[in-house]
């Protein structure tokens, strides 16, 4: 008789367990007398006899199935080994571990937008997290007609939905479409949720989605920098001239034009106040400015640079003696008022 069992006896186990995979289902075969049972750490091992789920068992070890697994299951307590026959029976080995899954939209999401008429082209990636919830709804949809699934699986699912998810949830409510990572964990909460009731019927639970990253088309991107450069100096005006005075003290600003004009009249207005601080710098600090004595008086007028002459003809100097702004041929600096004939 011992001879007999020995032959029979069989391991009822996760064969061919992978870390990515979510279930994997042994079937087909007789569970004969002595045979046991090996639950490793991560797993549950769940019975089921013509679809229906007789027992579930979680602990990790290994069990004899005839004293040890039988008399827990529903409608099989009373099964006996015979010396030739045995029980059929299919067990689903499933992993409960949480899964994290990387994403990334394949092709640009056309988002709508009143600034481009068909749409800003968006790309977005980050991650997301499930996990095995429901054994009676997994058994139902996806274990009574596969032997096994893998996270790869249940990504392609993912991703099939997550493209109008996306949309949906960057376009709610007149979201700042240059500025979407300020958003991203309200949108990453709402495709979370639709993703879960997505997931449901399957027996999984969407724990967790991420958002890392939205990216933009490299001319959008390369405007926003510059949109953001400008906010940071707070004055464009002021940002323009710095660039043209660099522009002329790096050689990058040459020859004539409207360009060299603006530049040149910039640079004569910031010398006309150079020499006015100067002037200012070197008055005596006791003096009275209401008090002006005769001899100061011309003092200080001496100082004064000379008005440029006119040149012959009556013509206006070029540049304003005063403030050094370009001159039109104006009778007086459009600038400062100084007179210029």
């Amino acid at each position: 008789m011992g001879f007999f069992r020995n032959q029979f006896a069989n391991v009822v186990e996760w064969e061919e367990f992978r870390d990515d995979m979510i279930f994997w289902k042994w079937s087909n075969r007789e569970i004969k007398k002595g045979s046991k049972l090996i639950i490793r750490a991560g797993q549950d091992a769940i019975f089921v006899n013509n679809g229906k789920v007789e027992g579930i068992f979680k602990d990790e070890g290994s069990y004899n199935i005839e004293s040890e697994i039988i008399p827990f299951l529903s409608t099989l307590k009373g099964f006996k080994f015979g010396f030739n026959s045995g029980m059929r029976v299919e067990v689903l080995f499933v992993n409960t571990k949480e899964f994290t899954v990387r994403w990334g939209t394949q092709n640009p999401i056309l988002i709508p937008t009143p600034q481009l008429p068909g749409g800003m082209p968006i790309r977005a990636n980050g991650t997301f997290n499930f996990k095995v919830s429901d054994y009676v709804s997994l058994i139902d949809n996806i274990a009574g007609m596969k032997g096994s699934y893998l996270v790869e699986d249940v990504k392609i699912r993912i991703t099939s939905v997550l493209d109008q998810l996306l949309m949906k949830w960057i376009s709610r409510e007149g979201k700042d479409m240059f500025n979407l990572q300020a958003n991203a964990s309200e949108i990453a909460k709402g495709i979370r949720e639709d993703l879960d009731m997505e997931m449901l019927g399957n027996g999984m639970t969407i724990t967790g989605f991420q958002v890392m990253s939205f990216n933009y088309p490299q001319e959008i991107q390369d405007m926003i920098t510059k949109t953001a450069s400008h906010e940071m100096i707070g004055n464009l005006q002021k940002y323009q001239q710095v660039s043209m005075t660099d522009g002329i003290a790096s050689g990058k600003v040459q020859g004539g034009g409207m360009a060299s004009d603006m530049a040149g009249m910039m640079m004569g207005m910031t010398m006309a106040n150079e020499m006015m601080k100067n002037m200012n710098m070197n008055m005596p600090q006791n003096q009275n400015p209401g008090q002006n004595p005769p001899q100061q008086h011309n003092q200080q007028h001496s100082q004064q640079p000379p008005a440029a002459p006119a040149s012959e003809g009556g013509k206006r100097p070029n540049f304003c003696p005063n403030c050094g702004a370009k001159n039109e041929g104006a009778n007086f600096c459009p600038n400062c008022g100084q007179k210029l004939n």
